[in-house]
This record gives C-alpha cells, structure tokens and sequence, in this order.
C-alpha cells in the first residue's frame, strides 16, 4: 500500500500529482477549509508520510494525529497557517515553494492596483445600473506614481518589474534585504518603514505574517499615507489592522484599497469592508492561475519526494532549519 501525502484542500495541478505517484506516493485531499476534529480524523485516517499545505491551519492537533508525518511543503510561501514551533518540536521539515507562484500574484496586485485607481469595479456597476458617469468624472494617471514595497522577495521585485514598466518609482523597505540587491533592480531602498508609508502613493504589502509584523499598518501608519494614497495587500490580512483600515476608508483619509487577503477568511458577513466602495476585494487568489498552481504544486511535491528520499533541499525552501538544526531530520 503507497504511502500517502495529504493535500489540505480538494486538488493538485495534475502535474503535481504525477511527480508524486511516480515516487510511488498517492495523494489524499480533504475539502477547503477543513478544520478542527473534521480535518484531524481526515489526518487519522490518511496517515501521512507527507502533507501539502493549501488551505486551513496545521496545528498541534494536526501533529498528534500524523505520527508518521515527515515533511510539509507550503503550496506558496506563506507559512502563517502552520505551527511552525509543532513543526519543529516534531523534527518536521516545512518547505516553501518560494518564487513559484511570484509571477500571477505580482499580476494580481497591479491588477488591484489598475481596479481601485481607475475605479473599475464602481463605474461598472454604476453603468449596469443606468448610470452614465462621465461628466464630472476625473480620472486618475499612475504613471510618475511612486510605489512604495514592504519587503522585497520574489513577488515584490515582479511587482517593481510591472510598475516600473508603468512609469511609476519604485521604493522598498526590507530590513533583510540587502540595499545593493534592491538598486540592482532600478528600485530604492528605504530604511524606515514610516518614511516608505509617508513618500509613496501606493503601498503594496509583500512581507510574511510574523508576530513582529501582524497589524504593522495600524491606525498611526495609515495617518502618514498621503490623503490620495492607496494601499494593495496580496500577502497576508494579518498584517493591516482592518478596523483601522475601515474607519481611514469611510473618512476618506486614503484614497483607497485593493485586498487579496484577510485576518479571517472569508471575513465575517458583518464585517465593515462589505460596505465600502473605495475597496475592491478578491477572495485570496492572486496565486490561482494555472500556470502558478502547476509550478507551486510541482515544486511543493518534489520538494516532499526529494526529502523522503534523501535527496538534498536547498536549505532557503526550509523556514524551520534553525529550528531543525540541533535535530536533524534522518531521510
């Protein structure tokens, strides 16, 4: 009987799927979200070598359940969603898929961008509406825009690419970015996040959720964003303070927002961004296109099958190493 690698969510490229067959691995999905005792005897019951992270959160319990567990690989780079600290108190490796999904989301995030500067979304639905918007309308030119980007990793130096190609300036703060490798890609390096979310017209987060950086654009840091400012987030919702965000909306203190991601996915029907017409929201696919899912999905299985049978990982796609390190995990 194969051993199993668990897909938490209801797919796999097909791509994917292969390379893990061809080890000789079979995959085992459970539905979007699973959570709590539904996601932990799905866990039980596969039993598995292996776990591919899409969807819902791998915490302790999900630990106890998997005493076979080996590896996780992330399907992408966001590793909030798993115990990292479990991870490693169990010598389980977690890889990420990193830059493998860069291109689509970079996309996505000049599409919010285009959306909420351009008004995309609110002059559609006034023209299905019977409404012919035009006189009085004022338009707005991002070319000569300054860009401002918190953290510099592979989908934020695509997103420079595509604006800089706009003709807008592009800025970024990344305190473990090297100044000279952010110049290398015609970008500046700034060194106080404050003075990025104070110069820029537009504030696009890239930076991994982390205790150091959840909530990092609060009520303060959104009271420096120029009153025409917008701000696109395609990383993690944790890190914006959404009641802060809302209120800064609804009094018309920055211009406007173009979401991916939320603290809680889907947010809650009562939530205050429902009501906001200088939001525009995607429900967190800015990685979903076909070409990323099969690139992350290949590099996250090979990145299992590599591990399980000894082949080397490069040590960068292994966010626990250090953790790992005085604990080495035996192929």
């Amino acid at each position: 009987m194969s051993d199993k690698v668990l897909i938490t969510g209801p797919s796999l490229a097909p791509a994917a799927v292969a390379v893990l067959e061809a080890a000789g691995l079979a995959p085992a999905y459970v539905p979007p979200y699973s959570a709590g005792d539904g996601l932990v005897d799905a866990v039980r019951a596969a039993s598995p070598v292996g776990i591919i992270s899409r969807m819902g959160r791998i915490d302790a319990a999900v630990f106890e359940a998997a005493p076979r567990l080996r590896v996780i690989a992330k399907h992408g780079v966001g590793v909030d969603n798993i115990d990292l600290q479990q991870a490693s108190a169990h010598g389980v490796p977690v890889l990420v898929a990193t830059g493998a999904n860069a291109v689509s989301v970079a996309e996505h995030a000049m599409a919010l961008l285009f959306a909420v500067a351009k008004r995309i979304v609110a002059l559609d639905g006034g023209l299905r509406a019977g409404r012919w918007e035009k006189p009085g309308f004022r338009g707005r030119e991002l070319a000569g825009s300054s860009l401002g980007l918190v953290a510099f990793g592979a989908i934020a130096r695509q997103t420079a690419v595509y604006a800089r190609a706009f003709g807008m300036d592009v800025m970024a703060y990344d305190p473990f970015c090297p100044s000279e490798t952010v110049a290398a890609a015609g970008v500046t390096a700034v060194k106080d996040l404050d003075d990025l979310v104070a110069r820029c017209d537009i504030l696009s987060l890239h930076s991994p959720l982390t205790p150091e950086t959840r909530n990092m654009i609060d009520a303060r840091r959104l009271s420096l964003m120029k009153p025409d400012a917008i701000l696109i987030n395609t990383a993690r919702g944790g890190l914006i303070d959404e009641g802060a965000l809302a209120a800064a909306l609804a009094e018309g203190r920055i211009a406007g927002a173009g979401l991916d991601t939320f603290a809680q996915e889907p947010p809650a029907a009562d939530h205050p961004f429902w009501r906001e017409p200088r939001l525009v929201m995607t429900p967190h696919i800015g990685g979903v296109t076909e070409a990323a899912n099969a690139r992350v999905g290949i590099e996250a299985a090979q990145g299992i099958v590599d591990l399980l049978s000894g082949r080397p990982v490069p040590s960068a796609r292994i966010v626990n190493r250090a953790a790992l390190a005085a604990h080495p995990v035996s192929p």
